[in-house]
């Protein structure tokens, strides 16, 4: 372990509570009450949980009906995953430092992997988030009404405000440490840097539905077919394309605002308000259509995101409950702990948010209990 420690990932992991010398091995194993706090566990249980029962409703989707979509966005977001994460945890390894350097440092949880860099609830809150937030944009029929960029739009924003109420507390509860002066995480909002804000919140889930919903959901929209071989070779390539995505996406703020942290910050501002202007729209409207009985959209449901997504919001309400005593005694942003606090005001904003689109889901119609893909869109069953 000691040559992949890197002399600011072992300053970041004692500030966590722990030493390089703790996190070593490919996988490792640790008892849920011996983490740093309670929340620990609770967060990695509801995470992990999330990602299993997604799994299995993909698989149970494919099979009852014959759509791979929810299957190709969860092993997406996990091809995504091992695409992006690997060269973030070990810059000097990928030949990233001097562009990357170390950006932050998990703590350690119950299951690790790659010597403390990974916690296994990371690898799970992937493809559950992003099972939700295309579900749920899925549901409110944006993709049939708008197509594939509206869609995918929307569901970059309701992804966000699902992770932003996660990325506003974690450095607190020291689910992880930001290093303050890598240039890559600057500016700062609070304690999240705002590329987080809106790179990993909004722009990857935007980058990842999109090529989701082009190389495959838009195809069984219509009542296309697909073998197991091309699924696997188009989830692959849908993992691939959604992270240069991420690369070209923040263009506009890494390019132009790459000699000023305010012009860059601005330029990530201005996206996010972009982004967010053009999804609140497509959402409102269609869900005004939907619940009018004007839209021609056919309904579609998945009750698992529904009331999962009731489970994640009420659980994340309970953590930043016990949260507040400290964010509400910290001075100049930082607890008496030492811990930095995020913000409370746009938290409860992105709660508003999550809870008003969970909300919309029960309220539009439903499709009769043997509906397929096809059968909804009113194509033929193959092609």
């Amino acid at each position: 372990m000691a040559d992949l420690c890197t002399p600011t990932f072992e300053d970041l992991a004692t500030r966590l509570g722990f030493t390089c010398a703790e996190a070593g091995g490919l996988v490792e194993f640790r008892s849920p009450t011996a983490l740093e706090n309670w929340t620990l566990p609770v967060l990695e249980f509801t995470i992990v949980l999330g990602a299993i029962l997604a799994l299995v409703y993909a698989i149970l989707r494919l099979r009852r009906h014959g759509d791979p979509t929810n299957l190709v966005v969860w092993f997406g977001a996990t091809a995504f995953l091992f695409v992006i994460e690997p060269p973030i945890y070990f810059p000097d390894t990928f030949g990233t430092e001097e562009y990357l350097g170390t950006m932050f440092a998990h703590n350690v949880f119950s299951v690790e992997f790659l010597w403390g860099r990974l916690p296994l609830y990371i690898v799970a809150i992937y493809p559950f988030m992003a099972t939700i937030a295309f579900e749920i944009v899925r549901m409110l029929g944006v993709f049939k009404r708008y197509g594939v960029i509206v869609g995918a739009v929307s569901v970059g924003f309701v992804h966000h405000a699902f992770y932003e109420i996660f990325d506003h507390l974690g450095p607190q509860l020291r689910w992880w440490e930001w290093t303050l002066d890598n240039k890559v995480n600057l500016p700062f909002f609070d304690s999240v840097p705002l590329p987080s804000v809106v790179v990993f919140a909004a722009l990857w889930p935007m980058s990842l539905a999109l090529c989701a919903q082009f190389f495959v959901g838009k195809h069984v929209d219509a009542g296309r077919h697909f073998s197991g071989l091309q699924l696997v070779w188009r989830t692959v390539v849908i993992g691939l394309t959604a992270s240069v995505g991420v690369f070209v996406l923040p263009l506009p703020a890494t390019v132009f605002g790459a000699g000023s942290d305010t012009v860059r910050g601005f330029l990530y501002a201005a996206e996010l308000v972009v982004l967010s202007a053009v999804a609140i729209w497509a959402l409102t409207t269609q869900w005004s259509r939907m619940r009018s009985g004007t839209s021609d959209i056919p309904p579609y449901s998945n009750d698992f995101v529904r009331w999962y997504a009731i489970v994640y919001l009420a659980v994340f309400a309970l953590l930043w409950a016990t949260a507040l005593p400290d964010f509400f005694d910290a001075v100049d942003g930082v607890t008496a702990n030492g811990d930095p606090v995020g913000s409370l005001w746009y938290t409860a904003g992105c709660f508003v948010i999550a809870i008003l689109s969970v909300a919309a889901t029960f309220t539009v119609p439903r499709p009769a209990p043997d509906a397929t893909p096809a059968a909804a869109s009113g194509e033929p069953a193959a092609v």
